[in-house]
């Protein structure tokens, strides 16, 4: 005999709720979030967009398309901030278009991406000559340069691996990554090196090459995370770099930004 039970509802509320768009073929940032997030009562919901096997500005643009749908997948409750996860993606779609879609289909109040926190992290760092690594082929990699400079930071040399195929991007490895920061540091006056790209392995580096080279150095995910930590007030458990360890300077709400 089946019966119909009885049961009580909880009034299940979070303290923070953050969102996070990951691209479908990202095998990083994900790894990074639990380890940089404490468990705690913030609620971080992940949701994927399509996007291609290799990085082209063809196939970064064409994010631009899926990304309501994928922001229209996170729980239909408020968000404190979401999180778009290609640093490429957002030079090439331009961030306040990435902060539109978005919107349009979610209820954030906060959006950023790692363009965004990358120029927020500059600023809040007072970083004036940066150095970019990244792994992307000259037409992703210049057009991220120039929407990095900002008046108070100039990106003044870059170092790129040339790798357009996402699998090979998430296995380059820590080692030649470290040896590209190094280069840069030692062939230019630089006060920070950027290590561009949510795929790369790099939250490891981050605080062994700050004591190394004497320079502040910043990542996708490290800054992502930061700037979703800040906007939203969510708590880090382990924040690496100098980074976490500053005060955020005054900053207007990233899905504002006019980065394209």
């Amino acid at each position: 005999m089946r019966q119909t039970y009885p049961y009580l509802l909880d009034d299940r509320t979070h303290a923070l709720r953050m969102g996070l768009i990951v691209l479908q073929s990202d095998e990083t940032i994900e790894r990074d979030f639990h380890q940089i997030f404490a468990p705690s009562d913030t609620a971080i919901y992940v949701t994927r967009v399509p996007s291609g096997a290799k990085v082209t500005p063809d196939t970064l643009q064409r994010m631009a398309i899926d990304l309501p749908e994928a922001a229209a997948l996170f729980p239909p409750v408020p968000l404190d901030v979401v999180g778009y996860a290609c640093t490429s993606g957002a030079s090439q779609i331009g961030s306040s278009s990435v902060a539109d879609c978005i919107k349009a289909s979610s209820k954030a109040k906060h959006v950023t991406d790692p363009l965004s926190a990358a120029r927020a992290a500059f600023e809040t760092l007072r970083l004036k000559k940066v150095g970019l690594v990244s792994p992307y082929i000259a037409s992703v990699a210049a057009p991220l340069e120039a929407a990095l400079s900002t008046q108070q930071t100039k990106i003044v040399a870059s170092l790129s691996f040339g790798e357009a195929d996402e699998a090979k991007v998430a296995r380059i490895s820590r080692a030649s990554l470290a040896d590209a920061a190094r280069a840069l540091a030692q062939a230019h006056d630089l006060d920070g090196v950027f290590l561009s790209c949510t795929n790369l392995r790099t939250l490891a580096l981050i605080e062994p090459l700050e004591q190394e080279l004497g320079l502040a150095i910043l990542s996708s995910n490290q800054v992502i995370a930061w700037h979703m930590s800040k906007l939203s007030g969510t708590p880090v458990t382990q924040g690496s770099g100098r980074l976490f360890q500053q005060p955020m300077a005054p900053q207007e709400d990233a899905s504002a930004s006019r980065a394209t």
